[in-house]
């Protein structure tokens, strides 16, 4: 028995005092079955504590010291009725017992009191604390509602918060535990511990490759399992979750559908290409232009809201499954009205047509000036050089003229 105030008693299962008002109360002796001996105890974190020494008188003078060797000393501690009290940690009560007011985790260690009674003989106790903090019902954060058989799947996390120690995840599915193999079912741990209070975050992340043909709405749960120290329920469950499995289909065919059909439109006309497949799940597509990726982001259609001569060319876009298999769809080409020849051809159209432009006005102006130089030429013929000279071929020309009349009429 020991002394502890407060009309009624704090319920547990290790005594308790309860937290009482200024000034400080009369205590009352209280029977709860005080632990004594050499034991191992357990506590909660931030409830009082009462620590019996047993062999101490229960009136004063007493003989008898209390020796603490925890996280929060550096050596052994030695508290006495007589000493200097550590009120906000620990300090001896009138009949010789240990009051802790509020146990935390740095009191976990060893208790040891030594009394010597009235009839002159010594008693020793000894005890190690253990402190638990039972955390809240565990969690499955971000539970898939999908699964594909025969391929890697995120099931979900278990998370719990705020315990002490820290405790172990497990998973289970139909209710039988699963052990990670490495291979078909794989768990990735974390443990976090809060810089203040020291309590744990603990969490497990669960990926699994469903079997195919297997079963279509399995269960999955997960437990957390509490240390020891921690009195009651020993294992704390979070509720099922049951996602869906479905086979997928496979990669085998890739088609792209333009919209307007040919892919013909006219300057600034708007084109939309789909990429289809039928594979499940739907397959990740990237695009292709004239064979070089477009650096846009993953998606089955890809929209060209005002076509120019920089969007003319072949297209086409490649699925890739979550298996890592790629397939590329046939190339559809992207065209405007009156620049199928695409913008480098034109410019050697536009070339060409300045040139020939050149060459028929050199010959025109060839044709000119040897129109006129003909023409030149038939006035310098008609215009005599001198009269004179032209009277004279004239009178030359004339006796010849009769000489040869002549002799055409005096002939045989």
């Amino acid at each position: 028995s020991y002394f502890i105030g407060g009309p009624q008693p704090c319920p547990g299962s290790v005594p308790y005092l309860c937290p009482s008002p200024s000034p400080p109360p009369t205590y009352h002796a209280f029977s709860l079955g005080a632990v004594v001996g050499s034991q191992n105890i357990s506590a909660r974190i931030g409830e009082p504590l009462v620590l019996t020494c047993k062999g101490a008188p229960r009136k004063p003078p007493q003989q008898l010291e209390w020796k603490l060797n925890t996280g929060r000393t550096e050596a052994w501690k030695v508290l006495s009725p007589e000493g200097d009290s550590w009120e906000s940690v620990a300090r001896v009560l009138p009949n010789g017992s240990l009051l802790l007011p509020a146990v935390g985790i740095q009191d976990e260690g060893t208790f040891r009191c030594r009394a010597t009674n009235r009839h002159g003989k010594e008693i020793k106790s000894n005890y190690r604390l253990r402190v638990y903090q039972i955390p809240g019902k565990p969690e499955i954060v971000d539970p898939a509602s999908e699964l594909i058989a025969g391929i890697p799947n995120k099931v979900g996390t278990c998370l719990s918060e705020g315990g002490y120690p820290a405790g172990t995840l497990s998973w289970h599915l139909h209710g039988k535990a699963l052990v990670p193999d490495g291979k078909g079912v794989s768990v990735r741990e974390e443990t976090r511990r809060h810089p203040d209070t020291g309590l744990f975050t603990v969490q497990s992340e669960l990926t699994m490759t469903p079997a195919r043909g297997g079963p279509l709405n399995p269960t999955f749960s997960c437990s957390l399992s509490l240390s020891p120290s921690a009195p009651g329920r020993r294992v704390l469950h979070t509720a099922p979750i049951q996602p869906s499995v479905w086979e997928p289909l496979p990669l085998e065919e890739v088609q792209l559908v333009v919209e307007p059909e040919g892919g013909t439109v006219a300057p600034g006309g708007a084109v939309t290409l789909t990429c289809e497949t039928s594979a499940q799940p739907p397959p990740q597509i990237h695009w292709l232009k004239d064979g070089s990726p477009l650096a846009i982001a993953p998606s089955s259609v890809l929209f060209l809201p005002e076509v120019g001569a920089q969007d003319q060319g072949i297209y086409s876009c490649v699925a890739t499954d979550q298996g890592h298999r790629s397939k590329e769809s046939p190339g559809v080409s992207v065209s405007i009205i009156g620049l199928e020849e695409g913008p480098g051809l034109g410019l050697v159209a536009l070339v060409l047509g300045v040139l020939g432009s050149l060459v028929i006005a050199a010959l025109l102006v060839g044709i000119l000036l040897w129109k006129r130089q003909q023409r030149l030429h038939r006035e310098e013929r008609k215009v005599p050089e001198c009269p004179e000279e032209e009277e004279q071929r004239a009178e030359l020309n004339q006796p010849e003229e009769q000489e040869t009349a002549e002799s055409n009429v005096g002939g045989p």
